[in-house]
């Protein structure tokens, strides 16, 4: 029992090392926006005490902070960085002399998302702050810290609760 004990203690920490070890790898990051300005508190707290370097373009960041993950985030990285276009067809590009130049007036709105849910912040567990890799993907740090309220001071407060554990999960202290 105790060999397993020791094995099961083992693999965690495996998990533990594997899981961060790309958190020192992170320079720049991208602020999504989060709900009561909290993006603005974050980039402030991160600037301030040199954890990351904040830009503005997210093609520039190698990770992103963000309040929620999933079908949302995916859409956003979306807008964000879009995908090339895949290369048209030359007969594509001409347009037939019948056709209108612009579309009329009774067509499908252009800028119509394919599922509203998935920009809602309905659902959203506030509080809840991922630093996402935008190159894989994945989730390599993440923390729970709700706001007791949303007044100024208590949102700076948090940011900087946020960035504090960030800056000891980056930084662990050698014994």
């Amino acid at each position: 029992m105790k060999a397993m004990k020791q094995f099961l203690l083992f693999l965690w920490c495996s998990a533990v090392l594997a899981w961060s070890a790309d958190l020192p790898g992170v320079h720049t990051v991208y602020i999504l926006s989060m709900s009561h300005g909290m993006d603005q508190y974050l980039a402030n707290r991160l600037t301030n005490d040199h954890v990351f370097q904040v830009v503005t373009d997210p093609k520039l960041a190698d990770a992103i902070l963000t309040d929620h993950i999933g079908k949302g985030l995916d859409a956003d990285l979306e807008d964000l960085m879009p995908a090339p276009p895949p290369a048209k067809p030359e007969a594509a590009k001409t347009q037939k002399a019948d056709q209108p130049a612009s579309p009329g007036m009774f067509t499908d709105t252009v800028n119509k998302l394919d599922n509203p849910a998935s920009r809602s912040t309905f659902g959203r567990a506030k509080g809840t702050i991922f630093l996402v890799d935008l190159k894989s993907h994945q989730v390599l740090w993440s923390v729970y810290q709700p706001a007791k309220d949303t007044t100024s001071k208590e949102m700076d407060r948090t940011a900087s609760d946020i960035v504090s554990r960030l800056m000891k999960d980056l930084y662990p202290r050698q014994k």
